[in-house]
């Protein structure tokens, strides 16, 4: 089996003291303000990818990729 340890992200230390620190809603509130920026980002690389969508196609497409597919 391969050693995915150098494909997976790990949490620094300090980063992670801080947010175990912080409360069950302070983490919702990180989590969701990161996914709308996320989301904001794909939003706009779409725009700027696919100037001839309309705004119904792109946001279809944001919501396929976040949802890997689901949608």
């Amino acid at each position: 089996m391969p050693d995915l340890r150098s494909q997976i992200e790990v949490v620094d230390d300090r980063v992670a003291e801080l947010l175990r620190r912080k409360s069950g809603p302070e983490r919702l509130a990180l989590a969701s303000s990161l996914f709308a920026f996320v989301r904001g980002v794909l939003v706009r690389a779409l725009r700027a990818e696919h100037p001839d969508w309309d705004e119904r196609r792109v946001a279809r497409e944001a919501a396929r990729r976040l949802t890997h597919g689901a949608i």
